[in-house]
């Protein structure tokens, strides 16, 4: 027998669908946004974990038609990714090594099906301080291009992402592409990735690094980041000016990190570790990352 109190009646007519649109390019994408708000996807891999069970009732506004926002292409002072490119465009393809960060971010993002579907522009916009495309681009000084009926605006990442889940995506925006300036596209860069098990994990911690080396073979350029350990992740500028002039050599690099250069981080306690974990852990991280460059490694 069934308990009536604890299964109610339906109240009021049947949930509805929400509309579905697929425009085939960002003009007409655009146009739909400024009709009302739609619930913006691409490859929905994080869109979807957050519905289980649940019914879409915003409408929706689907780009994965949209040709012209997926793919990379060199420009004369720059280079274009665009918003739609998945996991498997980025890892496949042909870029400096300088990318080689981000490209190695991209094969470590979930399983195959997921770097099919995933896209760079999605992880951008989903902001979770767990984002594992976010150190990568930071230390290639990327920006996002943002565009709306009335035009279009670039932002550096390091102020379009300003907490968890927060962006400064305004609700007629839309986030076509990531640029990388070629003056951040010099040395070459490794990522390193912390999490319960190697592959199809939320990341602990994870350090993206850049490295330039003179020619007198000391450190001409640093960009080092940091994510999962802050609200944002973030780069480490003390630490960077710290390896200024020093040689690129695995234990001179690993010497010269300090606990005191990862003060910008301000990591919390939550199911997968405990602060001073997540602390000790980019620690450790930052310096593996960098005693990588002595070995020729990245």
């Amino acid at each position: 027998m069934v308990d009536s109190a604890s299964h109610p009646p339906h109240q009021g007519p049947p949930a509805v669908a929400a509309p579905y649109l697929r425009p085939t390019s960002i003009a007409a994408a655009l146009q739909h946004l400024a009709d009302g708000p739609r619930l913006i996807v691409a490859g929905c891999t994080d869109v979807l974990p957050a519905h289980v069970g649940k019914m879409v009732v915003e409408p929706v506004l689907d780009l994965t038609r949209i040709r012209d926002a997926r793919g990379i292409r060199e420009e004369s002072d720059h280079w274009r990714i665009g918003a739609l490119t998945t996991w498997r465009d980025i890892a496949e393809a042909a870029l400096p090594p300088a990318f080689h960060a981000l490209q190695s971010a991209a094969r470590q993002i979930g399983g195959v099906q997921i770097q099919n579907a995933g896209t760079l522009g999605g992880n951008l916009c989903n902001a979770s301080p767990a984002a594992d495309g976010v150190p990568a681009l930071l230390i290639l000084d990327a920006e996002v291009e943002l565009c709306a009926l009335t035009g279009t605006r670039r932002l550096a990442l390091a102020e379009f992402i300003l907490g968890n889940r927060q962006t400064a995506l305004r609700t007629d925006e839309i986030l076509t592409a990531i640029r990388v300036p070629k003056t951040a596209c010099g040395g070459r860069a490794t990522f390193l990735k912390l999490g319960a098990r190697a592959y199809q994990v939320i990341s602990i911690v994870m350090v993206a690094a850049r490295l330039e080396v003179a020619a007198d073979g000391s450190v001409a350029a640093a960009a080092i980041a940091v994510g999962a350990c802050s609200p944002v992740a973030c780069r480490l500028p003390a630490l960077e000016a710290a390896l200024i002039g020093t040689p690129c050599a695995g234990d001179r690099l690993r010497a010269i990190v300090r606990p005191e250069h990862l003060h910008p981080l301000a990591p919390i306690t939550d199911v997968r570790a405990s602060a001073d974990y997540r602390r000790e852990a980019a620690l450790t991280l930052v310096r593996r990352a960098l005693s990588s460059f002595g070995t020729g490694a990245p």
